[in-house]
């Protein structure tokens, strides 16, 4: 391709809609820079120092459209937003383009398995529309045979084995708003989106490992290969340039014990649109990001990719490192998911009613090949904890949570601070504050998960006494802060009491 017009993104792959090539054209990709840097786009939201907008979908992605729009690529946006309210109606829809999509609860706790429409989504571009009859994957680099290979090829159990694994996938941003409401950070030009507890989710993903087409098709690797690089069909840019997504992983994860694969099946099902059809990869216990969707090339390498995503972004600084004095080389790559996991319910602020013990649920999860060995909580703040039995626990996975629930017991009444700490099969667990795990990026936050009650302990005489008078006179006790409109107590009992405890000094 030697011309390009204004819009310089004409698809040129029948069959592969929302698809553009950028990385095999260096004179396009410069005509597309040339069009961004003459253009004025929508300032990035803040979000951070100012109250998160109670709408869903909460923040709104003007610029990012307004990027696809100038290249003349604008009707992506509106066929992203179309698979995400067929596939994904009812997330929390954090940002509506590039789409990133929660997972409610309710949903997180249904269950050992996500279902398919309730797994959460981080996006980083819009969702093409790929035919997968003329799906093809093409795998270059240092291998010993390059190699074009067809999803029906690649479905073929004669020529490929298959496996399924169950597998957790987690955003690096997960339990984001943590970071952001005590110490603000980057707010990146895609946005940072403020997750809660809900960017995780688990599902069994069918395909072939990944080390096994490199080996069957392209006869393996050269000695000098160190990583792989996954090129996704999405458009991605920074800084006023546009790309393919790209990511890497090294090769020594790729060969161990089939940790990559190359997934066209979830849960059972194909796999949806916006989480990769027909085909996408699935890095076991590394950061979500790694598990590029919508793949279309493999490309071995000496060195980590190149690609805006694995080099510049995803990246751990110091505490000290910020605005004042970020670089990419001084930041390390977060590839592996440290351990971490959340309390689901109750709720932060909630106010429990109980006579002695309080149940609270969750999930805990660690990455890397560890899997979880305790989970503990403690009623107040973390000097005393209980692990939760055993029993309580779903099975352990190589590579994905497990949800756990425990009856913590509590005497005490009025707020008390509860919080959760996960052990994994390596003796790892979680930093015991958030300000332990802040960094600019705002990443990982890893820190024990800590909420608020209000305890209402319905076992003391006088708490029990008030809630059967509340109940006589049809009062509900929420919400706490609205005060009782009737007396708190007889005018006997009042003088009964300050006389055999006066408010002053008798002499």
């Amino acid at each position: 391709m030697s011309s390009y017009d204004s819009h310089p993104s004409n698809e040129e792959k029948p069959g592969w809609k929302g698809y553009v090539e950028w990385e095999k054209y260096p004179e396009k990709k410069d005509a597309a820079h040339n069009i961004l840097i003459r253009k004025k786009f929508s300032p990035i939201p803040e979000f951070q120092f100012v109250p998160l907008p109670k709408t869903n979908p909460i923040l709104i992605g003007h610029r990012w459209k307004e990027y696809h729009q100038a290249l003349g690529i604008g009707s992506i946006v509106d066929y992203s937003w179309e698979v995400v309210q067929k596939e994904k109606p009812d997330l929390i829809h954090v940002l509506d383009f590039p789409y990133n999509g929660e997972t409610t609860r309710q949903q997180l706790m249904m269950g050992k398995l996500t279902d398919n429409k309730y797994h959460f989504v981080r996006n980083h571009g819009g969702v093409p529309d790929i035919d997968p009859d003329v799906y093809e994957l093409e795998i270059g680099g240092l291998v010993k045979t390059p190699a074009k290979i067809s999803l029906k090829d690649l479905m073929d159990p004669a020529k490929f084995p298959q496996v399924e694994a169950t597998v957790t996938l987690q955003c690096s941003g997960t339990r984001r708003l943590e970071q952001i409401i005590q110490y603000p950070g980057d707010g990146d030009e895609l946005i940072n989106a403020p997750w809660g507890e809900g960017a995780i989710g688990t599902a069994v993903y069918r395909g072939v490992p990944l080390k096994k087409v490199l080996k069957y098709a392209c006869g393996g690797v050269l000695p000098e290969c160190g990583h792989l690089e996954f090129i996704g069909a999405d458009t991605y840019f920074k800084k006023n340039n546009v790309y393919n997504y790209a990511v890497s992983v090294p090769w020594r994860k790729v060969r161990q014990n089939e940790e990559v694969i190359l997934a066209w099946e979830m849960n059972g099902k194909p796999l949806p649109k916006i989480h990769g059809a027909p085909l996408r990869l699935v890095v076991t216990g590394y950061i979500g990001a790694r598990s590029c969707k919508w793949v279309y090339r493999i490309n071995a390498l000496q060195e980590p990719s190149m690609g805006p995503v694995q080099s510049q972004e995803y990246l751990y600084y110091t505490s000290q490192i910020g605005k004042q004095n970020a670089k990419y080389s001084n930041g390390f790559s977060i590839q592996q998911m440290p351990v971490s996991s959340a309390i689901i319910t109750p709720e932060d602020k909630q106010v429990i009613i109980h006579d002695g013990k309080v149940t609270l649920t969750g999930w805990a999860y660690s990455g890397g090949g560890n899997w979880v060995e305790r989970v503990e909580v403690s009623p107040d703040g973390g000097s005393v904890w209980y692990a939760v039995d055993p029993d309580d626990l779903t099975e352990k996975h190589y590579h994905a949570w497990r949800l756990w629930k425990i009856d913590v017991p509590v005497d005490a009444e009025g707020w008390l601070e509860f919080c959760v700490r996960t052990w994994d099969s390596s003796n790892n667990t979680e930093p015991t504050f958030v300000r332990s795990a802040w960094n600019w990026d705002l990443h990982v936050t890893s820190s024990c998960h800590r909420i608020k009650l209000y305890s209402v302990n319905r076992s003391r005489p006088a708490t029990a006494a008030r809630l059967l008078e509340l109940e006589a006179k049809g009062v509900e006790f929420d919400p706490l802060t609205r005060p009782l409109e009737f007396s708190l107590e007889p005018t006997e009992s009042y003088f009964s009491a300050v006389r055999k405890h006066p408010r002053e000094p008798r002499n």
